[in-house]
């Protein structure tokens, strides 16, 4: 290994976790915040210009992203099971969402779920509401591997590539191992591959080209976010064959690899078979929306029937003035 190729890897943070007093800031937990912010905002903007109300998308995120996190942190924990409950693990470590670990696919099903909860009470359709995030969800995605960036984790096998990714030694302040919370010696233990930014990089390029797909095509109903998933699936499966970190295998292969095809299957299938076209715009404003526009009507009507009502008034005062001005003329007459 020559001195030239060691000064062209990508070296990784010295650290991913910044002590303020008792408060401890991770980079994990703010790019995923990052990414749900980014996702909320354009989600909003996207699913307003397909006919959508205004801010349901944050309504919907309400339910959908705590969903979500449970559905990822339990699809982890299940398939990773051994680190928490096998010999020598600490099971309350399951809880510690904070040190890394939600599998995407537990998220996108549970969070599918909270989002099918809001959207009932919305009144909206799942599929259309799916179109309209499912790009700004995987730019999340992306954003969110920054953070795995900042934990030294979702790498792949060893490398001379120079583009290859320095590991560093990282211990507390007892001098201990301590690869999430700690600080870099600055001793690389290994030069590896990677795939977090690979995914990265996938994720973007699949964002791209469903914008590009769904501005010059008319597609609804769901296809699009079947698009999203099928995308997202075919770069995971390449990048988790890159892998070589502990993971739960069935048959020597990595769970995460059989979960990438099966899930891929099964998106290509719904675009296939669903509804073609788009959805009518008038379908989807919320119920609430709906609501205010009948109220919007019923005050209209209020105000004609108060317009009536002054100008019965109006005739009313001038026909008593006209009959007492014709009682006064009698009355000077008969004078």
């Amino acid at each position: 290994m020559t001195s030239t190729e060691i000064l062209a890897y990508i070296p990784s943070p010295a650290q991913g976790v910044w002590h303020v007093g008792p408060l401890a800031l991770r980079a994990y937990a703010l790019f995923i915040i990052i990414g749900i912010v980014v996702s909320v905002v354009w989600g909003d903007r996207r699913w307003v210009a397909r006919g959508g109300t205004k801010g349901t998308v944050l309504d919907v995120a309400v339910w959908a992203v705590p969903f979500g996190l449970l559905g990822g942190r339990l699809y982890h924990v299940a398939t990773d099971w051994k680190t928490y409950f096998g010999p020598g693990g600490n099971p309350i470590e399951a809880l510690y969402v904070w040190n890394g670990g939600l599998g995407i696919w537990g998220a996108v099903f549970l969070g599918g779920v909270g989002a099918w909860i809001a959207c009932r009470r919305r009144g909206i359709p799942l599929p259309a509401f799916g179109d309209a995030v499912g790009p700004p969800i995987l730019l999340a995605q992306a954003i969110g591997r920054i953070g795995n960036y900042f934990n030294q984790e979702l790498y792949g096998r060893a490398t001379t590539q120079p583009w290859g990714l320095e590991i560093y030694e990282r211990v507390d302040s007892n001098g201990r191992l301590d690869p999430l919370n700690g600080v870099s010696t600055g001793f690389v233990e290994k030069v590896v591959h990677p795939t977090f930014l690979y995914e990265l990089l996938w994720s973007l390029a699949i964002v791209a080209l469903l914008v590009l797909i769904d501005r010059k095509y008319t597609i609804g109903h769901g296809r699009l976010f079947a698009l999203y998933v099928a995308g997202y699936c075919a770069g995971r499966f390449w990048v988790e064959l890159m892998r070589d970190d502990f993971a739960t295998k069935i048959a020597g292969i990595r769970i995460n690899t059989f979960t990438a095809a099966i899930i891929f299957v099964l998106a290509v299938a719904y675009f296939v078979i669903a509804t073609k076209g788009r959805e009518d715009p008038a379908t989807l404003k919320s119920n609430d929306d709906v609501d205010g526009g009948n109220d919007a009507t019923h005050g209209d009507a209020s105000g004609d029937a108060d317009e009536t009502d002054a100008n019965d008034r109006t005739v009313d005062a001038l026909d008593v003035q006209t009959s007492d001005k014709k009682a006064e003329e009698e009355g000077s007459t008969r004078g």
